[in-house]
């Protein structure tokens, strides 16, 4: 089924796939691209910037608000994400008027049998989140290839926040021939440097601006992996959260930005990436910046 929101503009809303199907078939023919914006909700700029750009470059865009059961390793973290429905759909009705919002049940999309297909993602499961969430990719994977499958977008738009998740999407998207370009997108930050995350609305807004400290680590860190060692820099990282008792660094690594293999010698044709994963009070955050 489906519903249209009267109180200002109408925007079709479908709660279920074989709705949606029919009426993305009805608007799609060869001239037409369609663009995806998959989000598990609690929407922020972060978000929106993903749909604009989506919208500039295609002729409809839909976007999905639903929290993935298979990609939560901490079913405390599940129960605790942040479901904002309401909230969210006014914010994209605020955005633009023609956007096709899909958010489905876990019966709509598991279909009764809520678990997650397996993924050979040629070892790029296995670094930074992947030792850290067993299962994780495992569970991104299956989400987004459904949605792949039920949406047939031409585009699909991912954040670089993610960026291990944005090459774990590429990945699955060549390896099972699906028919759509990921586009990546710029991290959006709040006015502090802290990169925007639904996770940020459990933070008290003390600990808000005290997680600036993590994008003015990593831009730190950047400066010391040019100018004197790899070894240095870690080192240095782990030294500036031993300091702070309001974090706990889960993990600081410096990484191939292809492969996701941890640097052990910098190479000068090689690009790479420092990736991080902080606790602030229970409140896992992650960041990441280039280092070219």
């Amino acid at each position: 089924m489906f519903a249209f929101n009267f109180n200002k503009i109408a925007m079709p809303i479908f709660y279920e796939k074989v709705a949606l199907n029919t009426f993305l078939k009805s608007v799609k023919n060869q001239n037409t691209t369609i663009g995806f914006v998959p989000t598990m909700g609690a929407l922020h700029q972060g978000h929106l910037s993903l749909m604009q750009q989506s919208l500039k470059e295609n002729n409809h865009t839909v976007v999905s608000i639903f929290v993935n059961p298979t990609q939560f390793n901490n079913s405390d973290d599940l129960t605790k994400y942040p479901r904002t429905l309401s909230q969210d759909v006014e914010k994209i009705q605020q955005l633009h008027s023609d956007i096709i919002i899909y958010a489905p049940s876990t019966e709509d999309i598991y279909e009764g049998h809520v678990h997650a297909e397996k993924f050979d993602f040629d070892g790029l499961e296995n670094q930074m989140e992947g030792k850290f969430r067993p299962g994780h990719f495992d569970g991104v994977g299956t989400i987004v290839k459904r949605l792949f499958e039920i949406i047939t977008p031409d585009k699909a738009y991912f954040g670089e926040k993610d960026f291990q998740q944005l090459q774990i999407v590429k990945k699955m998207t060549q390896k099972n021939n699906l028919p759509v370009s990921i586009v990546a997108c710029p991290i959006f930050r709040e006015p502090n440097g802290l990169a925007m995350s639904s996770r940020n609305e459990r933070l008290t807004p003390q600990q808000r601006q005290e997680a600036s400290l993590i994008h003015q680590t990593l831009l730190q860190a950047k400066e010391r992996f040019k100018n004197k060692s790899l070894m240095e820099a870690k080192e240095w990282v782990t030294a500036v959260f031993a300091t702070h008792p309001t974090f706990e660094l889960e993990y600081f690594e410096i990484a191939d930005e292809e492969t996701l293999t941890p640097c052990i010698t910098p190479l000068k044709d090689k690009n790479y990436r420092a990736f991080i994963a902080v606790f602030v009070n229970n409140i896992r955050l992650i960041d990441t910046i280039s280092l070219k």
